[in-house]
């Protein structure tokens, strides 16, 4: 961060490149939740397909930032699930899209 407080190009990178590590993590669970109590958890095989990210604007990961997943469809043994990521000023700052494999082994 500079001394004036505005985020620099290397800090972008480095709040992008944190958020988009963290991003996957949550992203297919999310896919899952139609299926709750259909099966075990232990008995299930997930893997992701692809992860794409989008960013609007500028932000801070170690800020609030709210992450907002829905899973519009899961079907024959995959699950595709979209994000939108916000400040605590409520300005959307990043979106993800994720399809995956979530089924039974």
């Amino acid at each position: 961060m500079q001394d004036d407080g505005e985020i620099n190009s290397s800090d972008n990178l480095l709040h992008a490149a944190l958020l988009t590590y963290q991003s996957d993590d949550a992203l297919l669970s999310t896919s899952r939740l139609p299926h709750r109590g259909l099966f075990k958890r232990s008995e299930m095989q997930s893997a992701s397909l692809d992860h794409a990210m989008w960013f609007h604007r500028p932000f801070r990961f170690d800020e609030w930032l709210l992450y907002v997943m829905e899973s519009p469809t899961t079907n024959g043994g995959r699950g595709l699930v979209r994000g939108q990521i916000y400040n605590q000023a409520g300005d959307l700052v990043a979106s993800t899209m994720q399809e995956g494999v979530i089924r039974q082994r």
